[in-house]
């Protein structure tokens, strides 16, 4: 029977490691044992945009809520030891940064991309596209408040049952499952220094934007970017799913402190298109993470 756990996270601002809520589902034989949402102090600032346009957490919110190295222990028992999954890898990336940040221990944990399984469970509608959650959620009539991590934890956990009964496949088997090309005849191209797509890449039908000045050359972050399945934009439109932010050049910005891409995107998300925003540093943890070995 299926046994894992389910977590998301909601974050203060475009650096991952900002988190401010958790969602913990518990899954035990199939049926959803528990569930455990948090409050997190980030010790960090709160980016206006986020708090009206994301989730609604604000600094007064949590300002009694316990830091993360304070639900360490917490974390650690609900989840040592366990097959985790999260619907991308953006979670993982959050958790593991915040961790870092502390200086804590990381879980020991097994992950698991639910938007791998969703993929190769149903390739003939999600191999390469619509696999987000919102839009899966939607095909399976099943509710969603987005942006709750709770909520979008449980909606996860539905989704990822439904997978195992469909297709016969245990949470385990899944595990090597997702390593594996989405159907025979998909090609395993992975480009490493130019824009072709890789498309059994673990992002693959991302849209990325690049805005502000990297720290690694762009033809390096393209590359990356291509190896992992995404297709690298040259401009803001509602087509993009992620923004990358570098370094802003105060003089080029016109007495705003975001560049015009930032600021368009922004936009973009208040009018309900869905675009994850980060910082240098988180896209070379996506991209470690979606591009192993």
């Amino acid at each position: 029977m299926q046994t894992f756990n389910v977590i998301d996270v909601e974050t203060a601002n475009a650096d991952r490691g900002s988190i401010c809520q958790i969602g913990i589902v518990h899954v035990r034989d199939g049926e959803i044992e528990d569930q455990w949402k948090t409050l997190v102090k980030p010790e960090t600032w709160f980016d206006p945009f986020f708090v009206s346009s994301i989730h609604g957490i604000n600094e007064q919110d949590v300002g009694n809520s316990p830091t993360l190295p304070e639900l360490h222990g917490e974390l650690h028992s609900r989840l040592h030891g366990s097959i985790l999954v999260s619907h991308t890898s953006f979670d993982r990336v959050a958790l593991e940064r915040a961790l870092k940040r502390y200086s804590l221990e990381q879980l020991r944990v097994t992950w698991l991309d639910s938007t791998r399984i969703v993929r190769r469970a149903w390739p003939d509608k999600y191999a390469r596209k619509g696999y987000g959650l919102k839009n899966v959620a939607k095909d399976f009539n099943i509710s969603l408040k987005h942006h709750d991590a709770l909520e979008d934890a449980r909606v996860c956990t539905e989704i990822v049952l439904l997978a195992c009964a469909d297709t016969g496949t245990e949470i385990e088997q899944w595990l090597s499952r997702v390593n594996r090309a989405i159907s025979p005849a998909s090609p395993k191209t992975a480009p490493s220094v130019s824009r072709e797509v890789n498309v059994e890449g673990a992002l693959y039908g991302e849209k990325i934007l690049f805005t502000g000045t990297l720290q690694i050359p762009r033809q390096e972050a393209t590359g990356m970017a291509a190896r992992a399945g995404c297709v690298v934009k040259d401009g803001i439109s509602k087509k993009v799913t992620m923004l990358v932010v570098g370094t802003q050049d105060l003089s080029k910005l016109n007495g705003y402190s975001k560049s015009r891409k930032h600021r368009n995107a922004e936009k973009l998300i208040k009018q309900g298109t869905h675009i994850q925003i980060l910082s240098e540093s988180d896209f070379l943890k996506l991209m470690n993470v979606s591009n192993p070995g």
